[in-house]
């Protein structure tokens, strides 16, 4: 493939996927910015402002990549949060009918800081290492060719069966504790938000992770994650403020087997 058009979009896009499907997404993409809805000078400025932010995120990437996925996890984690915090508002008002002046949406600052932290915490870190560390094991421990079949489903499966559910314990564990919660309260919860979370992800994730070991660079598998953990924190923290929904006793729970005698 020769060299590519410099334009903000493919430029962005190639440096993500850099293959033929990637191409012609890229470039029917960039004919539609160089369209007559994109000509004048204020178009062109955002488009070099973007390209400008991009360049400086690859080379924060390239010179602290672990620190830069940690403070990245974090934005979009509270971001997350903070739409969460608006759906579920948004939701009790039209149930309720009550007007904008009867019910003002108001910020949860401490739980969009503490969703934050998670996001600084474990999902920037543990996600880094994990994504490097499961591509190593995959090349070297496996000896699998990049980007083949049994690689990508590999990896597809162990991020599923390892990552995916050891996430969400960790989630639900976090939040409550960070809500004051003691360890019984925080079982309780478990039981009532960790299958709906996994069966309800378990149908997404699969889908998603199959494009990104697939298209993605390693650099880059984070960031393509964390873009759509923009949509999963907020889908993980609505769950966790829907409380005894009764649409979360459709999936079975850990109280099956404690209430018929099985271990705790």
């Amino acid at each position: 493939m020769g060299q590519p058009p410099k334009s903000v979009t493919f430029s962005i896009l190639y440096s993500l996927f850099p293959n033929q499907t990637s191409f012609c997404f890229a470039t029917t993409t960039t004919s539609y910015l160089s369209s007559g809805s994109y000509v004048g000078g204020k178009n062109r400025n955002i488009k070099k402002m973007i390209l400008k932010v991009w360049n400086w995120y690859q080379n924060c990437l390239s010179v602290h990549p672990v620190k830069t996925q940690v403070i990245s996890s974090a934005i979009l984690w509270g971001v997350g949060d903070l739409s969460a915090q608006y759906i579920t508002h948004s939701a009790a008002k039209k149930r309720l009918q009550l007007s904008d002046s009867d019910a003002k949406f108001m910020v949860n600052w401490n739980r969009m800081a503490v969703t934050s932290m998670f996001g600084f915490g474990f999902v920037g870190p543990v996600g880094h290492f994990w994504y490097e560390g499961l591509d190593k094991f995959i090349r070297l421990r496996l000896g699998l060719m990049p980007k083949s079949v049994r690689s990508v489903a590999t990896k597809v499966a162990m991020d599923g069966i390892i990552f995916g559910p050891f996430h969400l314990l960790v989630f639900f564990t976090y939040m409550g504790l960070c809500a004051g919660k003691n360890l019984p309260q925080v079982k309780e919860d478990l039981k009532r938000n960790y299958v709906p979370a996994l069966v309800l992800e378990g149908g997404v994730w699969p889908v998603v992770q199959v494009f990104n070991f697939w298209y993605v660079p390693v650099k880059y598998q984070l960031l393509y994650v964390n873009l759509f953990c923009l949509l999963d924190s907020a889908f993980l923290s609505w769950l966790e403020q829907q409380k005894d929904a009764p649409w979360k006793k459709w999936f079975p729970s850990f109280h099956s087997t404690n209430e018929k005698g099985g271990k705790c």
